[in-house]
């Protein structure tokens, strides 16, 4: 079969131009055994620098992470940051964690930014995104880059992009950077010669300054001194929380934290695990076996960039539960705003952020403790702009999204699960010193504000055909959107990408005050939502379907709970998942 016109074009420039022998040798290879699927999926477009950065499989071919379209990136950032600060002398700072070709991409990356005049801080290891984050504001950086694919299954790379801000590029500048980098015509116009002298390598000064931020934010050490034997089990699933998790947790005051050795092990390959991402059990499988060892309440266990945490939690039965983003984001939320309340220390001005698919459950308990809720667009680099938009004038006390990624403290503008696993172990030691376990916590804000129950599918579309079906069912859904869902009148309609909401009962519409998304949300009259978007990082289409009930008392979870798994299961099977 024959190659695509655009494929073809891709595969010619790469075997016709300044490319190195064994790319082209690779391309030969591929040709010569007729794999026109592994070409077409390799070069049948150009790796996307999108509003984030870069994500893919690593690899041969203009759809994939290589020396070269890493290069085009950052020439391109490296474009838009002199012409954006012209006379200025600019920085950067450049971090990685534990994949596969991570380090040798990040110095890739420090030689085109250096080569371009640009002082680059290098970080001497891996290093968690919080850490990047917070070092691009220590700096006072006009920007940085961290290689990692966050907990994509090995075979990926990819870059993330940040602002002065520390905050991952948003609105204009996402897409001014992107048209910087369309403009690099070619590898040619790379400049790859690397300016020792402009990159300076950073460690241990900084880490110090990371780990007294998050210090600060301790809100009961008393509590921690009373249980700190408890047990912990950590894990790092072979990442970079394994150089930032520990330390903290010994600096909040916990003796006693047990981590998984084999997962200590910095290795890109995941050998422990099918894919390095927390939200999966399967990859808590051997913390999981450790806590039961050795009788641990609490297990958590972080992504390879160590800016998400799963974790797992005794129920009212003793045995280990895993909670979801939403749960653990619940409990996070609520501990933060009580003990802020309790000490006389929550202020009117006071705020948390999530995403709009994430529990609305949040945004009732910030209504309680008197604070504002603000809801972002999907993408914790939302939640960072509108902490940066209100400026330090109005306090941010905490945040997260459905997806495991939280943030306490204004000392990053990106999710952390480091300072997220201390907060969430001092969280659990304030309540077992006050004879509560999180389970029972947990139940009893349900009990309170009603039981929130939700679930993400992913349904994963891999490829060309991949793409183009995923958008086939978005347009589905906006053409002949379902009337109904788990038996319940849909009556709004929110588009994020035409910005619209349409109350379907009165007729009407109303303006979404935020950017365009390709995001639809149905709401129904029984209170159930469901939000369906096309992954930005990975080859998926997900659905988010919350629905709620009231909770008569802590006997009635467990059936409440079935009651609304059932009634999740009939909703999705309205829109055919």
């Amino acid at each position: 079969m024959a190659l695509d016109t655009t494929t073809q074009r891709n595969v010619d420039t790469w075997l016709n131009g300044n490319y190195d022998a064994d790319t082209q040798a690779e391309i030969r290879r591929l040709l010569d055994a007729g794999d026109t699927e592994a070409l077409t999926n390799a070069f049948y477009r150009d790796l996307e620098f999108g509003t984030g950065g870069l994500r893919g499989i690593m690899g041969v071919g203009s759809n994939r992470v290589n020396r070269y379209t890493l290069g085009m990136a950052t020439q391109g950032f490296a474009n838009f940051l002199n012409a954006t600060y012209p006379g200025e002398d600019v920085s950067v700072v450049i971090a990685h964690d534990c994949r596969n070709n991570s380090s040798a991409f990040a110095n890739l990356v420090a030689d085109v930014f250096s080569a371009n005049g640009i002082t680059v801080y290098f970080f001497e290891g891996m290093r968690p995104t919080p850490e990047l984050s917070f070092a691009v504001r220590r700096f006072k950086a006009k920007g940085g880059v961290m290689l990692t694919a966050s907990h994509n299954p090995r075979e990926y790379n990819g870059y993330k992009a940040y602002g002065a801000d520390g905050g991952q590029l948003v609105a204009p500048a996402d897409t001014a950077v992107m048209d910087a980098v369309r403009q690099v015509a070619s590898v040619d116009d790379i400049k790859f010669s690397r300016k020792p002298e402009l990159v300076k390598t950073i460690g241990a000064g900084v880490d110090e300054a990371y780990y007294e931020a998050l210090d600060k934010l301790s809100l009961n050490p008393e509590a921690i001194a009373k249980v700190a034997d408890m047990p912990i089990v950590f894990s790092p699933i072979h990442g970079t929380g394994a150089v930032s998790v520990p330390p903290v947790l010994k600096r909040f005051g916990f003796t006693n934290v047990v981590c998984v050795e084999e997962q200590m092990v910095e290795d890109g390959d995941f050998p422990t695990v099918v894919y390095p991402n927390p939200e999966e059990r399967e990859a808590l499988t051997m913390a999981l076996a450790k806590a039961r060892e050795v009788g641990a309440d609490l297990v958590m266990a972080t992504d390879p960039d160590a800016d998400r945490v799963g974790i797992a939690i005794r129920d009212a039965e003793g045995q280990l539960q895993l909670l979801n983003g939403n749960q653990a984001a619940t409990l996070l939320v609520h501990y933060v705003l009580s003990q802020h309340q309790e000490k006389g220390d929550l202020r009117t001005s006071d705020y948390v952020v999530k995403t709009v698919v994430t529990t609305y459950l949040i945004d009732a308990i910030a209504k309680h403790f008197g604070v504002e809720c603000f809801n972002t667009l999907t993408g914790f680099k939302y939640i960072g702009e509108k902490m940066t938009e209100l400026g330090d004038d109005r306090r941010f006390l905490v945040g997260g999204e459905e997806s495991y990624g939280y943030l306490v403290g204004m000392h990053a503008r990106d999710k952390d699960a480091v300072v997220s696993c201390a907060m969430i172990a001092e969280m659990a030691a304030y309540h077992k010193a006050h004879g509560r376990s999180l389970w029972e916590v947990l139940v009893s804000i349900y009990d309170d504000f009603g039981f929130y129950r939700e679930r993400l599918v992913a349904v994963k579309k891999e490829g060309k055909a991949g793409a183009e079906a995923i958008q086939a069912m978005m347009s589905g859904f906006r053409q002949n959107p379902p009337r109904q869902l788990g038996g319940s009148d849909i009556v709004t309609i929110k588009d994020y990408h035409t910005r619209e909401s349409r109350d379907l009962v009165a007729g009407t519409t109303s303006p979404i005050d935020l950017p365009s998304s390709n995001v639809l949300q149905f709401f129904t009259e029984d209170g159930t939502i469901v939000s369906a978007r096309p992954s930005g990082t990975e080859p998926k289409i997900k659905f988010y379907c919350s629905t709620k009930a009231g909770l008569a008392g802590p006997d009635e979870y467990t059936a409440t709970e079935q009651a609304l798994d059932k009634k999740v299961d009939r909703i999705l099977a309205d829109l055919g998942v």
